[in-house]
């Protein structure tokens, strides 16, 4: 059985049901955080999937690196997106003595 195409998708998309269910769901900030990281990381799976099955059949020399290229720009952007969410999670917790999101719209007051 070879490994196709199809196979990757469907990861990728269980990956991005999963952050979906998990944003949806969760009330504490952390919990929302690593949803949002799943969120990403099954865009990523779609990136290398469509690069190494449809993008590698292309002729010019930098269509063979483009979806590990977008997948890099997305993890540096997860570490971003981390260190910041991270830091709204400490405020939260230092203001509240809580990690619960529904704290945070407090915080306009």
């Amino acid at each position: 059985m070879q490994i196709s195409l199809t196979h990757f998708l469907v990861v990728g998309a269980l990956l991005f049901t999963f952050g979906l269910v998990t944003v949806a769901t969760r009330r504490n900030a952390v919990g929302v955080l690593m949803g949002v990281e799943l969120i990403l990381n099954g865009a990523n799976v779609n990136f290398v999937a469509f690069n190494r099955f449809v993008a590698s059949a292309g002729t010019h020399p930098l269509d063979a690196v483009s979806g590990q290229v977008f997948s890099l720009f997305v993890i540096v952007l997860a570490a971003a997106e981390a260190a910041v969410g991270l830091a709204i999670v400490l405020t939260i917790f230092q203001t509240f003595k809580s990690i619960d999101v529904r704290f945070a719209d407090l915080m306009r007051e």
